[in-house]
């Protein structure tokens, strides 16, 4: 890899109500605003929105298909705007900087043009 170096962007398909129902029985995060549409627009958010940590995973799954996970070194996600069902994730990944013994990389979770997710990752070098 080298600066510059762009992951091929890894495509999730459209986020549906019942996956969010599920993911919320696998983490136990049962918050309404995720699973009940009436409580979801009664607190204005207009609808149910995605588990911020479900797009983290999809960004952590994207990872996990450009690089060999026993090289992940760190890995850390700051989310921009919410995500609802019906929008299709799409990762992309990039390698934005290199020390002596890692890779720095930039991934984006977006739907569209809209930014959900940013995360930096640290890939280890392999020495032969």
């Amino acid at each position: 890899m080298h600066i510059g170096y762009q992951f091929q962007t890894f495509e999730k398909e459209e986020v549906t109500h019942s996956q969010l129902v599920k993911y919320a029985g696998a983490s136990g995060d049962f918050n309404p605003i995720h699973t009940v549409v009436p409580f979801a627009k009664q607190v204005g958010l207009g609808g149910v929105i995605a588990h911020g940590m479900l797009i983290m995973g999809f960004v952590g799954q994207a990872i996990g298909t450009w690089i060999p996970l026993q090289s992940l070194a760190k890995f850390s996600v700051r989310f921009q705007t919410i995500t609802r069902p019906e929008e299709r994730i799409s990762v992309t990944g990039v390698v934005i900087d290199e020390t002596e013994d890692r890779w720095v990389c930039e991934a984006l979770a977006q739907s569209g043009d809209e930014v959900k997710a940013k995360a930096q990752f640290e890939v280890k070098k392999i020495v032969a």
